[in-house]
């Protein structure tokens, strides 16, 4: 197991020994300079006046420096004091002086001394008495003040280290006060149902006795499920808003650590201090990150987060009955959480959070516009009916993108131009400018007409709303296709349609081009991925209603489906041979469908070589009429699964 110091190198100068070694030494500096400041005092003796005087009769005295009533300097010879002083056991007082210090008899004075130093050439120096304090405290108090100073700050290093240590286990989480609660419920749109189930959770926080006195017991877990961006974390906000209860925030992924047993601290330290401030919300977010299905790997890492979560799992089983402390959690991966904390008792509510509809989206671009200066031809019902599939924070990042987008054209008031370039940034991906020659701008052109003469001409499919040659993202041609209302239920004839609309590009290379280039790569792919859907999930092909594969891309109906069925050998060449005579058939329904309509065809691309992008008015002026549902019998004999002929 590592060490802190060893985890952190740059800060190991702080933690190791050799900060002790530096504060040794400056202390044993110090002590050697206060001693050698000592020595020089002690090599300074007082001697009295009459003293000095003989001494100066004696030519034994060198320099003499004046300081008002003071009058101090050195020996030309080292001076021993008289031998009237009692020996020692060692022998005889031989201890000698280099300095003098003796006071001036000011108040009768002395004129003959200035003469006498003259005469036996004593070097003099007069200073003002007033400034001698200074250097005298600066030597004396200097070494002392610095010795305190290191001796507090030895002591803070020590505090502060042995602070980090104890503080490790603590819980990291963010608690939010009930003062002024920053948002509520009407700060959230999009998610009606949510805000219905979540209701109770809040008139429970603000009346527990209405719910104690029936006997009820609130439920101590509510786990918020739905897909990224779709206001999971917003919501939980708004409730301790709408509560005005304390409110902790924490992301799952802080409570482990490579130190085995920091995370169960922190989780016992979370609910001790959720406990004391109750009634009080804590949430998790990012549930999955500590909540993973238990024995699913192996290592210091995992087996820390496995004994987090069985912290987490006795603390939520642990709470009294009439416990006024909630548990929110969130996460996009619920097939991933361990059994143990989806059962009742402890995440026993869950509550799921889809994306918006249309209703939905044009609530939360209300709200995500009202601090904006919109122009009077900004449509919030338009906007929310071309922004399908869009999640609340992707309607946010709209939102900012138009603001952006205004304020680099230098516009006053944000217009609807500006929403529709956003919206074009955010699905297609910015323009890009690659110097193409005719030709390719050519195969690129005759490209997107195929994709959106087939859309055009297939009734079921999603209608054109835009068709460009202009490079975006990673595409050299864009055609984009808006639904005209939001669908949760997909029908076998309009999937068909959609694997029809993937192939047209693909067809009118082969039929105008005379050859195929690589621009249809991820056509291909997605066409065969849908293919594959259509015949392993969804029955619609003659291998009939068994589903060979689970669906692990949508996780929020209840369980794991990570899994499927397992199937033979053979039932996977019949499966890869379905999908192939399935492409097979939309490619030549497709050919047929543009060869018929090669003017058409002509018309569209000749068009977008000269405009670049087409939208849904000029596509009605160059294609007709778009054809109303597939009755007659052509159309209702190329949307089959039979190839024509």
């Amino acid at each position: 197991m590592s060490t802190p110091e060893k985890d952190n190198p740059s800060q190991s100068w702080l933690n190791g020994p050799t900060i002790y070694f530096y504060v040794w030494l400056i202390l044993i500096a110090l002590v050697f300079w206060i001693a050698l400041g000592n020595q020089t005092e002690t090599s300074t003796t007082r001697i009295p006046y009459s003293t000095f005087l003989s001494q100066v009769q004696s030519d034994n005295i060198a320099t003499v420096v004046i300081t008002g009533d003071e009058i101090s300097g050195s020996f030309s010879k080292p001076y021993s004091p008289e031998e009237s002083a009692a020996p020692t056991s060692e022998g005889t007082n031989t201890k000698t002086y280099a300095h003098f210090t003796t006071m001036f008899p000011a108040d009768i004075g002395d004129p003959q001394l200035m003469p006498l130093l003259q005469a036996k050439k004593v070097m003099i120096e007069v200073k003002s008495s007033g400034a001698s304090w200074l250097p005298a405290l600066l030597v004396q108090g200097l070494p002392l003040i610095l010795m305190v100073l290191v001796l507090i700050w030895v002591s803070r290093m020590f505090i502060q280290k042995q602070t980090g240590a104890s503080s490790f286990g603590k819980t990291k989480a963010r608690r939010y006060g009930s003062e002024q609660p920053e948002v509520t419920f009407e700060d959230v749109a999009g998610a009606d149902e949510a805000k219905t189930d979540l209701q109770e959770i809040v008139d429970f926080l603000r009346q527990p006795a209405k719910y104690h006195d029936i006997g009820a017991h609130i439920p101590r877990g509510v786990l918020l499920v739905g897909p990224p961006g779709t206001g999971k974390t917003l919501l939980a906000r708004a409730i301790a808003g709408e509560a005005g209860v304390p409110f902790f925030s924490l992301s799952g992924s802080e409570f482990v650590e490579m130190f085995v047993g920091v995370g169960a601290s922190r989780v016992r330290d979370l609910f001790t201090q959720a406990k004391a401030e109750a009634p009080a919300i804590v949430f998790i977010d990012e549930l999955d990150a500590v909540g993973r299905r238990r024995g699913a790997g192996m290592g210091t890492v995992n087996d820390e987060r496995e004994q987090t979560l069985n912290q987490l799992l006795v603390e939520m089983d642990g709470f009294e009955t009439m416990q006024e402390t909630i548990i929110l959690a969130a996460t996009n991966r619920p097939d991933v959480l361990d059994p143990a904390l989806l059962r009742p008792g402890r995440f026993d509510r869950h509550v799921t959070v889809e994306l918006p509809d249309q209703n939905g989206r044009e609530a939360i671009l209300r709200i995500h516009t009202r601090s904006l200066n919109l122009a009077s031809d900004v449509d919030h019902k338009v906007l929310a009916r071309g922004t399908t599939g869009f999640s609340g924070a992707d309607l946010a990042n709209l939102a900012n993108e138009a603001a952006l987008i205004a304020a680099r054209h230098d516009h006053i008031i944000i217009g609807m131009a500006d929403f529709e370039e956003a919206q074009d940034k955010v699905l297609l991906g910015g323009a890009r400018s690659l110097m193409l020659s005719g030709e390719q701008k050519r195969i690129i052109a005759y490209h997107e007409a195929g994709h959106a003469l087939v859309a055009w001409l297939t009734p079921p499919a999603d209608p054109v709303y835009k068709v460009t040659i202009i490079p975006r993202g990673r595409a050299l041609g864009v055609t984009e296709q808006r639904p005209s209302e939001d669908q949760y239920n997909y029908s076998r004839t309009y999937l068909l349609a959609r694997l029809a609309v993937m192939l047209g590009g693909r067809t009118a290379e082969e039929l105008v081009i005379g050859d195929i280039t690589t621009g249809a790569e991820s056509d291909l792919v997605e066409a065969t991925r849908l293919a594959r859907r259509m015949i392993t999930r969804w029955g619609m092909s003659e291998l009939g209603l068994a589903a060979f594969q689970a669906d692990a891309e949508q996780p929020f109906l209840g369980y794991s489906l990570t899994q499927g069925p397992e199937y033979s050998e053979a039932t996977a060449a019949q499966i890869d041979q379905a999908v192939q005579r399935l492409l097979e058939e939309r490619h030549e329904v497709v050919h047929r469908l543009l060869a018929d309509a090669g003017d058409k065809l002509d018309r569209l691309a000749q068009a977008l070589l000269q405009q670049e992008t087409i939208g849904h008015e000029e596509l009605m002026e160059i294609l007709g009429p778009r054809p109303p549902s597939p009755v007659d019998e052509q159309q209702a004999k190329w949307l089959s699964l039979e190839p024509a002929g």
